[in-house]
């Protein structure tokens, strides 16, 4: 059981995890052993509410397919249980960081006294590198 929030809980038949070689160097041993994990999660046909399953399928991430399906590849890690503790907290973590409510933002202005201040400083800067140039003689 993967625990999201206080009230949402995946099973573990929903999350698919499978075992690949990993890529990249590592020596004689990364040809052997298949420490890598593939993680797939079918949005769609999860328990997840169907909030958490809107939000996922309008999240803009390059892990969740058009399908609707998160694929993680884990393999940070040189043993199986780590790359596998590695996904699932990815998972977690996608998945929160898509129901998160994001703060409305607000336009705001530069206030009177800070627009002179920057204007005096540019003109003060003008003045200063006006007297930069040949002197005559």
């Amino acid at each position: 059981m993967l625990s999201i929030s206080n009230t949402v809980e995946l099973a573990d038949w929903e999350i698919d995890i499978s075992q690949i070689r990993a890529q990249g160097a590592g020596g004689q041993n990364v040809n052997k052993v298949a420490s890598a994990v593939h993680l797939r999660f079918d949005i769609t046909h999860s328990s997840l509410p169907p909030f958490y399953k809107e939000r996922l399928m309008a999240f803009s991430d390059q892990r969740i397919s058009k399908e609707g399906i998160i694929v993680i590849k884990a393999q940070s890690f040189r043993t199986l249980e780590l790359n596998k503790e590695d996904a699932l907290a990815r998972l977690k973590a996608l998945i929160q960081s898509a129901v998160k409510e994001q703060k409305a933002r607000r336009p705001t202005k530069p206030t009177k006294g800070s627009q002179r201040r920057r204007v005096d400083k540019k003109t003060q800067k003008g003045k200063t590198k006006a007297l930069r140039g040949k002197v005559s003689s």
